[in-house]
């Protein structure tokens, strides 16, 4: 094998790679708001649960990626832990269909022919002004690179046939019975690891197969290991996630365990049970003894290729049927196995959602931001608590607990607000629509208002401080009034997350409800003012206590302004996209 050779055969997977990848993006991008409608339509229902993971990795061509997804949704809570098992299992059915459009595409209609056509047509579609003829263009050139790439590393194989040395090392490791077996699955499994695509391996295990390099058992056994190296990148994706999301990673590699411990120790008879069914289709039986072949174009060659992607179907569709029932024992096994972290009060304030970093479908990621911003509006609604507490305290060990309360409140949300601009630009950097593009940018505005309002409980402190090292005090009358301004902005603050929450499920109608409390706020401020003005030119309050009393009232009301442009930021962002 020349160097030349070694380089192109790489190259050539290397095309196939980015080929699945680029089509898989082109996919996402192209259905992303039909895959988040399809993943929130989830039910109790086990088999719609199944259905759904083999529905959407068929889109996508990539189980990975359908279960990276699944990861990131329960890391954001927008699945459940029984409910993510379901898709996962169903992910493992869906990725079947990579083999059988290889084995049916790639070797029998050898649709290289017409991929650098289609790569025009791609051109063509990625040069449309329209962001959704774009993502079909590269959905399409994305298509052709795969089985571009899939006919170089056919053309690329050495063929060991004219080197029998070879041949004979090769074929000497199935020569050892069931510890053979055992080799090959180790072969699939860190061939899957190393190149991050089952596809992929699927892929090489076809051309070894077909150009009879290794015989069929051991091609089969290279497949169960492809099952077991395939979830690595749930758990590498988890691995910094939450403990749903490492849960969910765990149950993949205890299903995928699992299917691979039964069909060993059932191997002989399963490789019989597929070979009776390709002999229906009227071809030799892949799994006889003595089966070669001979000719990888013939009916030797197509009856290894159907055999193959009929034990790889056969395998996930039985362990499926097998363990759907049984998705709540799975549950409460890697529940056990993955504790919760122990510090309850560190854990309140760190991010909730977006622990596991960016989804491999950036238009989906979204959904995790959108999560993890009700969570920081919850959190500084929190603080609030805080700042009327303050206002009431008159012990001044209290309130120096309390104003230390507020000033972590401020670095909380400085933090949180840091960390998700940092998830939006990393989920920016990929290739993303322009709706979620504009999602992004709303985002982005919607945080660094959360982030005022943090401020603005800390200024509350500061005020209060300042009151205090005077030595001054408001009277009952005086904190009976900031207790009503901050009634107003609490309720502002439940209508602001009520208004989040609507236009993260998609049923934001209007925001009256944001008007009407930021109304109230504005009312009570000039009257306040007025009142506050009135006494002064009287002589019935303190100037400097006035001017303190007036500094929180200000205060209050530019939390509110935060909140109402928070509301109209949901509002312009519905309008723009409906």
């Amino acid at each position: 094998m020349g160097i030349l050779q070694f380089f192109t055969l790489f190259g050539a997977m290397g095309m196939f790679l980015y080929g699945m990848n680029m089509m898989s993006s082109g996919l996402q991008k192209a259905a992303g708001d039909r895959l988040r409608s399809f993943l929130s339509a989830m039910t109790s229902n086990p088999l719609k649960r199944v259905m759904t993971g083999v529905g959407i990795t068929a889109l996508i061509q990539s189980s990975s990626a359908t279960t990276v997804m699944v990861v990131s949704f329960v890391n954001a809570g927008l699945l459940t832990l029984v409910q993510a098992i379901g898709v996962i299992m169903g992910a493992n059915i869906g990725t079947t269909i990579t083999a059988w459009m290889v084995s049916l595409l790639g070797f029998k209609a050898d649709i290289s022919i017409l991929a650098v056509p289609l790569m025009l047509l791609g051109f063509l579609f990625s040069n449309s002004k329209k962001n959704q003829h774009k993502n079909i263009g590269e959905l399409i050139v994305g298509f052709s690179l795969l089985f571009l790439g899939l006919s170089f590393m056919k053309e690329s194989v050495p063929d060991l046939k004219q080197t029998p040395e070879v041949l004979e090392f090769v074929r000497q490791w199935a020569g050892h019975g069931f510890w053979s077996v055992l080799i090959f699955l180790g072969v699939g499994t860190i061939l899957t690891l190393i190149l991050q695509s089952s596809s992929a391996t699927m892929a090489i295990t076809l051309i070894m197969l077909s150009m009879g390099w290794i015989p069929f058992p051991m091609a089969c056994a290279m497949v169960l290991g492809e099952n077991i190296g395939t979830t690595i990148t749930a758990n590498i994706a988890a691995s910094v996630g939450n403990p749903s999301a490492k849960r969910a990673a765990l149950s993949h590699t205890i299903f995928n365990v699992f299917g691979v411990i039964w069909a060993l120790i059932l191997f002989r008879p399963f490789l019989g049970l597929v070979g009776k069914i390709i002999t229906l289709f009227g071809l030799p039986d892949p799994a006889a003894e003595g089966f070669a072949v001979a000719n990888p174009d013939g009916a030797d060659g197509t009856a290894a290729l159907y055999g193959l992607s009929m034990l790889h179907t056969l395998f996930n569709t039985i362990n499926t049927l097998i363990l759907v029932w049984f998705t709540g024992t799975i549950a409460k096994v890697v529940t056990k196995l993955v504790k919760e972290p122990e510090n309850k009060e560190e854990k309140a304030f760190r991010l909730k959602y977006i622990e596991a970093g960016p989804l491999a479908t950036p238009e989906l990621a979204t959904e995790q931001a959108a999560k993890e911003i009700i969570h920081f509006a919850n959190i500084s609604r929190n603080g609030l608590g805080y700042a009327r507490a303050a206002i009431n305290e008159t012990d001044p060990d209290k309130f120096e607990e309390l104003r230390k309360k507020l000033v972590k409140y401020e670095e909380i949300s400085d933090r949180i607000e840091y960390e998700i601009a940092t998830f939006l630009n990393a989920l920016s950097e990929g290739e993303i629509s322009e709706h979620t593009s504009y999602m992004v940018k709303a985002m982005y505005k919607i945080i660094g208002e959360l982030e005022s309002l943090g401020d603005s409980g800390e200024s509350i402190s500061r005020i209060l401080s300042r009151r205090n090292i005077h030595n001054k005090t408001f009277d009952q009358e005086t904190v009976k009034k900031l207790n009503a301004m901050v009634d107003l902005v609490e309720h502002a603050y439940d209508v602001m997350i009520e208004n989040l929450n609507m236009a993260e499920k998609g049923t934001l109608g209007e925001i009256a409800n944001a008007y009407a409390a930021e109304e109230r706020i504005n009312q009570l401020r000039d009257n306040l003012r007025d009142e506050e003005i009135n006494n002064l030119e009287n002589n019935r309050k303190n100037y400097q206590t006035s001017v303190y009393f007036m500094d929180i009232v200000s205060e209050l009301e530019h939390m509110g302004d935060f909140m109402i442009n928070i509301s109209q930021t949901l509002y312009k962002y519905k309008v723009k996209v409906s």
